[in-house]
């Protein structure tokens, strides 16, 4: 028989972690809770038919460790025992991959958990300080991350125990307020009548923002990847290019002071991610604070809020990690997320 289980109880090792997004996976095995992960290259999702063949091929095959648990992130909300992600056509269904790949107990989380879980425990050296005030270590804390999509997720402090609150806060609407956003906005692509956030904050939210400012200017994109349009706003190579990627940081700074009210997150706000990484000289732009900190009428409550960009170049893995050697140290509710034999 296979259910759920509480969260108490303790994983057995060798644990397999992996961090699951739209574009890219990451896999690391844990043969004992002193251990360092046991890292493997990054994998394209695109070149597997299944998170099954993806592990076998790129991991089991290339070890003589037989993991007995796993704790996986994806890029999506967790419900039920065929667990779609988001912006990927791989399906996680947990019981099978028992049978497929030798494991005993699965657990299921979402992405921006493992990454708010990460933020509890990361060493100041991976992270880069853009303004505000000292924050405290107890409070309550927010992760965004602009990639494939846009993962939020919220870190709280009760009873001695951090608890992670996912959730789908890339897709809350999102509005023009400037002039120019007036200008721009009706060039963006509604999804069902609205516009998202993560329509505007991720890889295709770059190219969406470009795109609008070149059909307003009246000129015609010629910069096709998200990559190509940081490279040229970044070297000032493209005037368009530059405004897309200075409106992107005021955006962004608008959402991330958005879930600092909606947290009052004390404790800071965490920018994770590959993009975020490239663009940190843009966001130490005097506009990207100004952004965050516009929130009349607790603009003084705004100032004192540092904000991190996440510099760990596997951030979610370490916070699997912190997780699999000691989930007790963290409140993470597991009913319908976690899968063992014989239970």
């Amino acid at each position: 028989m296979i259910s759920s289980i509480d969260t108490d109880s303790i994983l057995r090792f060798p644990v397999l972690v992996g961090d699951i997004g739209g574009t890219n996976a990451r896999f690391a095995i844990l043969v004992d809770s002193y251990a360092e992960p046991k890292q493997f290259p990054i994998l394209q999702t695109a070149d597997f038919a299944t998170i099954d063949e993806a592990i076998q091929s790129a991991v089991l095959d290339h070890t003589s460790i037989q993991p007995r648990s796993a704790v996986l992130a994806i890029a999506g909300p967790v419900d039920g025992d065929e667990i779609d992600l988001t912006n990927c056509p791989w399906v996680v269904k947990p019981k099978q991959m028992m049978q497929t790949l030798g494991l005993e107990d699965i657990t299921v989380l979402n992405d921006f958990e493992a990454q708010a879980l990460a933020v509890a425990s990361l060493e100041s050296e991976y992270l880069e300080k853009i303004g505000g005030g000292t924050g405290e270590p107890n409070g309550s804390r927010v992760v965004l991350g602009p990639g494939t999509g846009l993962g939020v997720a919220g870190l709280i402090r009760t009873r001695q125990t951090w608890v992670p609150v996912p959730g789908e806060g890339g897709h809350v609407d999102f509005g023009p307020r400037t002039t120019r956003d007036f200008e721009i906005f009706p060039h963006i692509e509604r999804i069902n009548g609205r516009i998202s956030a993560e329509q505007l904050l991720c890889g295709r939210g770059l190219q969406n923002i470009y795109r609008a400012v070149c059909t307003a200017n009246g000129v015609t994109p010629d910069l096709l990847s998200p990559a190509e349009i940081t490279g040229a706003a970044l070297d000032g190579s493209s005037k368009e290019a530059s405004e897309t990627l200075q409106l992107f940081v005021v955006y962004l700074g608008r959402l991330a002071g958005d879930f600092a009210l909606t947290f009052i997150a004390h404790g800071g706000i965490y920018l994770a991610g590959g993009i975020v990484q490239r663009i940190i000289p843009a966001l130490k732009d005097a506009s990207f604070r100004a952004a965050f900190e516009d929130k009349a009428p607790h603009e003084d409550i705004m100032k004192t809020i540092p904000i991190y960009v996440i510099t760990h170049p596997l951030a979610a893995l370490s916070g699997l990690s912190a997780y699999a050697r000691t989930p007790s140290r963290f409140g993470v509710p597991t009913e319908g997320r976690r899968w063992r034999k014989g239970a």
